[in-house]
This record gives C-alpha cells, structure tokens and sequence, in this order.
C-alpha cells in the first residue's frame, strides 16, 4: 500500500481491533475506494459466532462498507474531514453469503450524495468476485 492510501485509512476513528479495512486497493478521493480485509479466523466475535463453525456476522459485513465509506467521506479535497463520523442509517441491506476464516473480502464503497453533514455511500462486499453483501449506509458527522 503506498503512503498516500496509508494515511488514507489511518484517517479511520477504530482501534485496530475493530477495523475491517486492512488495505486500501484503490482511492479516488471523495469519490469511491475499494478496500480488503482478510478474515484472520482470531476475531473476537468468531469465537461465539459460531461454535465450531465459525462465520462473519453479517453485520460486521455492513460495518465494513461504512468504514471505507467513511475514508472516502474523509479524503475529498474540496471538503473538510468532519469530526465525530458514524454511522448512522442503514438502508437496502442484502446478506447473501457467509464468510469463513481464511477469506479476503473486497471492500467497494462509493459516495453518492452529500447534505451538510450527511453522507451518502453506496457499497459492496465480495469474496473472489461472488457479491456477499450490499447496503447504502448514511454517515453523518459534525461540519
């Protein structure tokens, strides 16, 4: 990963524990980015989630989308970052498949609209091109 989507992602308020973004693929900032992160199989929430069948909640797929939505809400060179970003709406959410230790999920996010301290992102997640989960999600954060 270059310098420049490093400090891209480093722009994320998560603890490393609870960041689903592990590398930026590509960044058009303020625009749309692709992302990966690899499921280690050691994530806390594997272990109850399920007992000798392990599997990514769907949830944490959606957390995934709104996270490097937020790095591209974070990067557009014509707005300033925002402070306090979260995520605040999820519509038109899609799980269609589950994820096991040992996958890479590849991360799409794209901003689709912007209102004050709104933003709107449409995003994806993939696991070796079979489309696993969808949402448009709403951050907001203070302008």
């Amino acid at each position: 990963m270059t310098p420049e989507l490093s400090a891209a992602l480093e722009k994320l308020p998560h603890g490393k524990s609870f960041r689903f973004v592990d590398e930026l693929v590509s960044l058009d900032p303020g625009k749309e980015a692709m992302g990966i992160y690899q499921v280690r199989g050691d994530e806390a929430f594997l272990e109850g989630h399920f007992p000798g069948n392990p599997m990514m909640p769907g949830v944490i797929l959606i957390e995934a989308i709104a996270q490097l939505g937020g790095v591209v809400a974070q990067t557009d060179p014509e707005i300033p970052a925002m402070g306090d970003l979260r995520l605040t709406a999820i519509r038109a959410a899609k799980i269609l498949g589950a994820v096991a230790p040992g996958e890479r999920l590849e991360i799409r996010a794209k901003l689709e609209g912007r209102m004050g301290g709104l933003v709107q992102i449409d995003g994806e997640v993939k696991v070796n091109g079979n489309l696993l989960a969808s949402a448009r999600v709403t951050l907001s954060g203070n302008v």
